[in-house]
Parts: structure tokens; C-alpha cells; sequence
């Protein structure tokens, strides 16, 4: 038995990378999926996945930035599942620049999607959950948001606010049976890291006390527990699955 069977999962950016081995990891303990991201032809691949796994998948395009396109998803879901059970907000952005150097644009465009677009799809989605009276949200935020880091000042105000956002919401939201709480990776293992010089690579390796860099594993399993019953007493919270470089 999965932890989450017959439960409906919504996971966005969900194309590749973390949010696709999050649809995946759901999928194994029992989830049905509905994926969403910018571009639905990325999608073919996770919801092919997903359904390898015997699980059902349907795939939706949106701008999570956008409300109306964000309440026309969530009314897609509705329509096909009839019921959501889990969010997974995992779309996110980056337009790295020294502050002096950041324009206008790559600020609000990372603010919009990482932040903004957490804050459009836990309220559409909370609206379901509240009259369930059950469900649950995991926002995936980032150990930036917890330090910082130079060139990074948009990322790190966007992951930031999640976090705060998350712990407003489960205060919000607990006396409705819903539970809202955040996953902060660290380095996790991409083509961002891999492109990385053996030098800089070491470097990062030296603060990181579990003398390796994440996967994407490493996260979707601290979702699923989040997501799951183990996690029934556990809101409000920030899980940082970063190998022990913040305490």
C-alpha cells in the first residue's frame, strides 16, 4: 500500500527537473497527478512516467503567474479529478544579477512566478481543500531564502516570502483540516552544478557537512512525507534538505 493512494496530487513545473521526480515519487506511493506547467509538449514525458507507474496523469498549461489562467487549471483538475488533495507548488525561476545590475524585469518576473504564483494556486486550491475540510501544501522554497546569497537578490526575496507565506497560510488554514508547509533544498544536484569547474564544485562541497550535493530524490522524498498521513501533526514548517550546511 502507497501513502497516498487515491489521492489527487497537483505538482507544477512539473515538466523536469524537481518537479518531475516529484510527480514520479507521488505517483509510486499511489497518486493520481495533475501536472502543470508553462509549456504542456514538456510535459509528455512526466505524464508518461506517471502513468508507467499506474497512476493517471492530465497535463495542464498555465502561467502560475497569471490568476485567471491559474483558476482556469484548477477548474481543469476539478473537472477531470473532482477533488484535489495535494499541491505541490514547484515552479520557479531564476535571472541571476549582482543587485546594482538587476532591472526591473528580472525582478518582477521571479517575484511573479516563484512568489506570486505560489500565492494564486494555494488560494484557488484552498478554496477546494476548505470545503473538504482535508488537504495538504508543500511549497518548495529554497535554503536562499534562508541566507541569501550575492547575485541572487530577487531568487532569494522570492524563496523567502514563500516560506513566510507558507507559515501564514497553515495558520489560516489548520482549523480546516489543511496542513501547509515548506521544503528548502540546498545544492541539489543539475546541469547547474554539472557545468560547475572542479574548483568551484570543491568549494561548495566544503560547506556542505554531508560532503555531497543533493538530488532531486533527496527532495521528492521530504514531499511525499509532508504530503503523506506521517506528516498529519507536522504544519507550518520548513523541512531544509540541504546535507547539514544550515542548522
Amino acid at each position: 500500500m502507497g501513502k497516498l493512494d487515491g489521492k489527487i496530487a497537483v505538482v507544477t513545473g512539473a515538466a523536469r527537473g524537481i518537479g518531475r521526480t516529484i510527480a514520479e515519487a507521488l505517483a509510486r506511493e499511489g497518486a493520481d497527478l495533475a501536472l502543470c506547467d508553462c509549456q504542456a509538449d514538456w510535459q509528455n514525458d512526466t505524464a508518461a512516467a506517471v502513468q508507467a507507474l499506474g497512476r493517471k496523469a492530465m497535463i495542464g498549461t498555465a502561467d502560475v503567474g497569471d490568476g485567471a489562467a491559474v483558476e482556469a487549471f484548477v477548474s481543469q483538475v476539478m473537472t477531470h479529478y473532482g477533488r484535489i488533495d495535494v499541491l505541490v507548488n514547484n515552479a520557479g525561476i531564476t535571472r541571476d544579477k549582482l543587485m546594482i545590475r538587476m532591472t526591473d524585469e528580472d525582478w518582477d518576473q521571479v517575484i511573479r512566478i516563484n512568489l506570486t504564483g505560489t500565492f494564486l494556486l494555494s488560494r484557488a486550491v484552498a478554496k477546494i481543500m476548505m470545503k473538504q475540510r482535508a488537504g495538504c501544501l508543500v511549497n518548495i522554497a529554497s535554503i536562499i531564502g534562508l541566507i541569501g546569497n550575492a547575485g541572487q537578490c530577487n531568487y532569494a526575496a522570492s524563496k523567502a516570502g514563500v516560506i513566510a507565506l507558507s507559515k501564514s497560510m497553515a495558520k489560516e488554514l489548520a482549523g480546516r483540516g489543511i496542513r501547509v508547509n515548506a521544503v528548502a533544498p540546498g545544492f541539489i544536484v543539475s546541469k547547474m552544478t554539472d557545468a560547475l569547474s572542479e574548483d568551484v564544485r570543491n568549494q561548495m562541497m566544503a560547506a556542505i557537512p554531508a560532503g555531497r550535493f543533493g538530488t532531486a530524490e533527496d527532495v521528492a522524498k521530504s514531499v511525499v512525507f509532508l504530503a503523506s498521513d506521517d506528516a498529519a501533526y507536522v504544519t507550518g514548517q520548513v523541512l531544509s534538505v540541504n546535507g547539514g550546511m544550515v542548522m
